[in-house]
Order: structure tokens, then C-alpha cells, then sequence
């Protein structure tokens, strides 16, 4: 098998032998040049909402958990009313992933409604 059929995707099986791990110490360098990070928050109460506005602001994206509550839960509206409100003065987008997951980006990065 060849460099350029690993790459495409020859079609072959796979083994424990084509993957490589990788050590996160080694990318370090890297890290610290990034411009945005990715914040993975859990929301428990409206308080959690602060540091979520705040890494939006800073031009980072998240993750949010909301499965302490309902969707129904008149808590989770007001936050995701909050949120929503925080994207748009960014001019950022935010979408409800199923009933569990609020996702928030910047200004500049859209998210497709479309699953690939």
C-alpha cells in the first residue's frame, strides 16, 4: 500500500500498525500561538453563564452541557436567550445541539446546519 492509497483511503483494512499516538507535550509551541481556544462548560445554574459570555467576548469558542435541565426548564431559556444575545453582539452564531449541548463561536465563525 502507498503513501498516496493511506491517504485517500486505499480501501484496505485497517490495523493497530496505521495510527500513530500522539503526545500532547510535543505540540505545546503550537498551542500557545493559537488565537482562539475551545471551552467545553458545564451549565448548572445561571451563574455558570458568566465565564461562557466572557471566553465568547475573548473570541473563543464553547461547548456548553446543559443536560442538568430540561429544555423545557424555564432556566435554560433564559440562558440560552442570555447566550443568544452574547452571539449576536459578537456577531457569532450559537445552535442547540440535540437537548444536552449549546454550541457559542466568535465573531467571524458560522456554524452549518448541515451534517456532513
Amino acid at each position: 500500500m502507498g503513501i498516496m492509497s493511506k491517504i485517500l483511503g486505499g480501501g484496505g483494512k485497517r490495523s493497530v500498525d496505521d495510527y500513530v499516538e500522539l503526545d500532547l507535550d510535543d505540540f505545546a509551541e503550537a498551542h500557545a500561538e493559537t488565537g482562539m481556544q475551545v471551552h467545553i462548560a458545564e451549565i448548572g445554574d445561571q451563574s455558570d453563564v458568566i465565564p461562557i459570555k466572557d471566553a465568547v467576548y475573548d473570541g473563543d469558542f464553547v461547548i456548553a452541557d446543559i443536560t442538568r435541565h430540561s429544555t423545557s426548564d424555564r432556566t435554560v431559556e433564559h440562558i440560552i436567550d442570555e447566550l443568544r444575545q452574547v452571539a449576536r453582539e459578537v456577531d457569532g452564531d450559537i445552535v442547540q445541539k440535540g437537548d444536552d449541548q449549546i454550541v457559542i463561536t466568535p465573531t467571524g465563525v458560522s456554524i452549518s446546519r448541515e451534517k456532513l
